[in-house]
């Protein structure tokens, strides 16, 4: 086999946390090898449908199987419904003339790594989060490349490569980029800044607290853009969008490497991409993890905590009062903003998706 021919298929899917590292690792790829044929597998339902095709990459689809929680007559349906994913999977590998499957997590892992093992298809996974998915502990009994985003993450054959992302992330200089992120977001070029966002779908309790906090930060000097998620603008009392001195709010920002150029600090959920992302670039960062799920976002956090690169709040304990009697004295200490930004930056590793190109081609050539 020749570059001029190599396929590689890539899975993935459901969520952005699952399909940002795949399209960096295929972007990866195809910077290492430009005549590599490239195709991503989703499934119908997931964000994949949008964000796969935006970014130029072909996806292909199979029918999601989800592990039912409790019996039911999913559980009775399970092995049909998987074994028709597999084949699925079989088809699009053959067609295809697959060489290589990389596999970053989610519902269309599963039948896609039982697929390439059947075809003795080599198999490299990405595991983004610290406390590892289904899938993806599957395929690490399937295969030796095995990669994680985390040191702390246990799978078999686990190598530390760090967190994919884009090279507009990976890449960015925070101090020589400010003025300019500032200005396109609207924001003064010198005033202490806060940036909150609750990832793309936005996080409900964070805008409550936030928004019940506006006065105490715009009194302290502190201005504070908050990314509220798509449809969950924050209201006033009269049900009015909010608005207040120093204080203005978006739906979405088109590139999140201008938010971290411009904050001081970034209040956030602990998603391992937003961990991953804020060390690789250095920004000290304030944590309220997700308060349902298994904990892995408390996980993902744990050790940039640990370095005294970030704070971790818990979302029952996020409070007006925890802003003013916590967040506010960081944003307002820029010697400590200082040391944070060095402790944080020492963990970041901005090289995860040339790692995990150079892992797909070991393994091809093995």
């Amino acid at each position: 086999m020749t570059s001029k021919n190599l396929s590689v298929v890539l899975a993935g899917g459901g969520t952005a946390g699952h399909i940002s590292p795949l399209l960096a690792i295929a972007a990866a790829i195809r910077a290492a090898v430009p005549e590599a044929r490239l195709l991503a597998v989703g499934t119908p339902s997931g964000m994949e449908t949008r964000l796969v095709p935006a970014a130029g990459l072909d996806l292909a689809t199979i029918d999601r199987v989800p592990l039912p929680r409790k019996p039911s007559m999913d559980l009775v349906r399970l092995p049909g419904r998987l074994a028709a994913a597999v084949r699925q999977a079989g088809r699009i590998l053959d067609e295809n003339g697959a060489d290589v499957l990389v596999g970053v997590g989610g519902y269309v892992c599963t039948p896609m790594y039982l697929a390439a093992r059947r075809r003795r298809i080599p198999i490299v996974i990405h595991e983004a989060n610290a406390r590892p998915g289904l899938a993806n502990r599957v395929g690490a009994m399937l295969t030796k490349y095995v990669a994680v985003a985390f040191d702390t993450t246990r799978l078999r054959h686990a190598r530390h490569v760090g967190m994919p992302m884009r090279t507009e992330i990976s890449g960015l200089e925070r101090s020589a980029s400010r003025a300019r992120a500032r200005e396109a977001l609207g924001l003064h070029p010198t005033q202490p800044t806060l940036i909150v966002t609750g990832g793309s779908s936005g996080a409900q309790s964070i805008n409550r607290t936030v928004a019940a906090a506006v006065e105490d930060l715009a009194a302290a000097g502190v201005q504070t853009l908050h990314i509220t998620g798509r449809g969950k603008a924050v209201l006033d009392g009269d049900g009015n969008t909010l608005t207040a001195p120093g204080y203005r709010q978006v739906e979405y920002v088109d590139g999140m490497e201008l938010a971290y150029a411009a904050a001081d600090v970034l209040l956030a959920r602990s998603g391992a991409a937003t961990v991953c992302e804020v060390a690789a670039v250095g920004l000290p960062a304030v944590f309220v993890p997700l308060p349902i799920g298994n904990g892995e976002q408390a996980l993902n956090a744990a050790g940039l905590v640990h370095a005294d690169g970030a704070l971790l709040v818990q979302d029952r304990d996020f409070s007006a009062q925890w802003v003013r009697e916590q967040l506010i004295p960081l944003v307002t200490d820029p010697s400590r903003l200082a040391a944070m930004a060095a402790n944080s930056q020492r963990l970041g590793i901005r090289n995860a998706d040339q790692r995990m190109a150079g892992l797909v081609l070991e393994a091809v050539s093995a």
